[in-house]
């Protein structure tokens, strides 16, 4: 079944596998269904593997060459759950000023480096920004080009300190996956020569 002919939907709840036009098989339960658009919204177990997750994936049903029901559901389906509006609009406006600061950092010219570091300090420290190309930290740090531990300059005290330590620990992080790379490209290297 390629997609639905006229009056045909998927119930919510249903379960439901798909086969795309690319090869991939997708499976999971209905969570909804737009007749009009020919889109399809499963919920399928997380990709992460962590069981108290779900992947929610929209599929549009034009690039599906199999659909098969697993399990129609027949009875009238659970009430849907509610939603924390306020709490998903925090989450979108978080990701936007995200996304802008991104934005800013390439139009600015700031390094992949600078870039890097910038995401790394976000994740702890929710309080920096860009001013130019400087990294601004709870406004009391400012890590200037080549953002080094030694281009961080603040008042003496804790969050120098820690800010400090952040930065310090990046940096051996990304030389310590880089010596794993280069270990990894050479056994590759090794293993092809061997091989021919």
């Amino acid at each position: 079944m390629a997609a639905p002919g006229p009056g045909e939907y998927f119930s919510v709840g249903s379960h439901v596998s798909c086969l795309t036009c690319l090869g991939q098989q997708l499976q999971g339960e209905v969570v909804a269904f737009d007749y009009q658009s020919k889109m399809l919204t499963l919920k399928c177990a997380s990709s992460s593997g962590k069981p108290n997750l779900n992947d929610v994936i929209l599929i549009n049903l034009a690039y599906v060459s199999e659909v098969d029901i697993i399990h129609d559901r027949t009875e009238t389906p659970p009430p849907l759950a509610s939603l924390n509006v306020s709490k998903l609009a925090n989450r979108a406006r978080t990701e936007k000023e995200d996304k802008l600061s991104q934005a800013y950092a390439i139009s600015a010219g700031v390094s992949v480096e600078g870039q890097q570091l910038f995401q790394t300090i976000h994740k702890t420290i929710k309080d920096c920004k860009w001013q130019e190309k400087n990294i601004i930290v709870m406004d009391d740090v400012v890590i200037s080009p080549p953002y080094q531990v030694e281009n961080c300059r603040g008042k003496e005290g804790s969050a120098l300190s820690h800010v400090r330590k952040i930065v310090e620990k990046h940096f051996r992080d990304v030389e310590s996956q880089k010596s794993m790379q280069r270990s990894q490209a050479q056994q590759t290297q090794k293993d092809s020569t061997l091989s021919s």
